[in-house]
Order: C-alpha cells, then structure tokens, then sequence
C-alpha cells in the first residue's frame, strides 16, 4: 500500500479529504421513489425458469 509509505500528516490529510468526498453519499438518506421504471419494461413470464445448458456453460 502506497499510503501507508506516506508521512502520517500526509496520510491524515488524504484521510480528511476522502471523508470530506464520502460526506454526501453518507448523508444522502433520501430514498428513490418506488417505481420510477413502471411501464418502462415487463418481466417475461420465463424469468426464473433455468438457463439452457450452453449459457450454463459459458459462466463455468
């Protein structure tokens, strides 16, 4: 790690910047809306039926 071969000030001020970057996804608590994609798409009724064998296989 790059970071810790830094002088500890250093090291505390990236820390401090960082948090200073993460405040606003932190303290975002404003929930999305339910449904914002409704009408945009439907589910196909095979939606959780298994994949065919040659897809299976593509992911092994």
């Amino acid at each position: 790690m790059e970071l810790k071969k830094l002088p500890p000030d250093q090291q505390d001020a990236i820390a401090s910047r960082l948090m200073d970057e993460l405040k606003p996804i932190i303290n975002n608590k404003q929930l999305r809306p339910f449904g914002l994609c409704s009408g945009e798409f439907i589910v196909p009724e095979d939606f959780d039926d298994p994949l065919p064998e040659d897809i299976l296989n593509a992911f092994e």
